[in-house]
């Protein structure tokens, strides 16, 4: 059977505008299941053991601010983790989509909820020959906002004819961790173009020239177009 997997992940709320929290972005990171990644994850977690750092869930938010466990590490050890996981992303056959919103544009919540609904539902629509390729399309999130819960089901129910959903634990799947990679970049995508990146994304990052060059190009480069 022909099984597409789709990991989602968000960044954002769904509470009123503020300029700590401009955006809302769903990010889904799509991989056919007939091409094994069994290998990228197996060195993955072989090079994370090599740093003590055996059954971690990867989070590249806390990373790059230095929170939770990376609280007390340097900026080159948080660094090193970070391009561990990039790397692994590059090792990869996958490709992602991004949609999103600047939440001033939107009146209230049902606005965001709308706006991000007709991103994905377009999406979709222009490449329903891929989705109906496959026998099954799953859905896997963790459903952290019910509010995108929502959105997934109600987008893919109606659009798709072979829609799963499975709930999920991030630190069980790595390509998971890649949806909250690529989360984290295209927030920092859009603050770089607004001139708005935080003090510490600067400092974990240094300066835009080394960030698009490094990091940006890089997971653009699996973009659905």
């Amino acid at each position: 059977m022909k099984e597409l997997s789709v990991f989602i992940d968000e960044s954002g709320d769904f509470g009123e505008y503020a300029s700590h929290s401009p955006y809302y972005i769903i990010t889904m990171v799509f991989h056919d299941q007939s091409i094994p990644i069994t290998e990228a994850v197996h060195r993955l977690d072989q090079e994370l053991s090599y740093l003590n750092l055996n059954d971690i869930c990867i989070h590249t938010g806390p990373i790059i601010r230095k929170e939770e466990i990376y609280e007390y590490m340097s900026v080159l050890e948080r660094r090193r983790i970070f391009n561990k996981l990039v790397g692994f992303f590059r090792q990869v056959d996958i490709k992602y989509k991004c949609v999103s919103i600047e939440k001033k544009n939107c009146d209230d919540i049902v606005q965001v909820i709308v706006q991000l609904s007709r991103k994905m539902s377009q999406f979709i629509k222009d490449n329903i020959d891929s989705f109906s390729s496959y026998d099954s399309v799953k859905i896997y999130y963790d459903n952290g906002q019910i509010e995108v819960s929502r959105i997934l089901a109600s987008v893919f129910s109606v659009l798709t004819t072979n829609a799963e959903f499975r709930k999920v634990m991030p630190k069980d799947y790595k390509l998971f961790q890649i949806a909250d990679l690529i989360c984290s970049m295209e927030l920092i995508r859009l603050k770089l173009e607004a001139n708005n990146l935080s003090h510490s994304e600067e400092i974990f990052f240094g300066n835009s020239y080394d960030l698009k060059r490094n990091y940006l190009r890089i997971i653009q480069k699996k973009r659905w177009k």
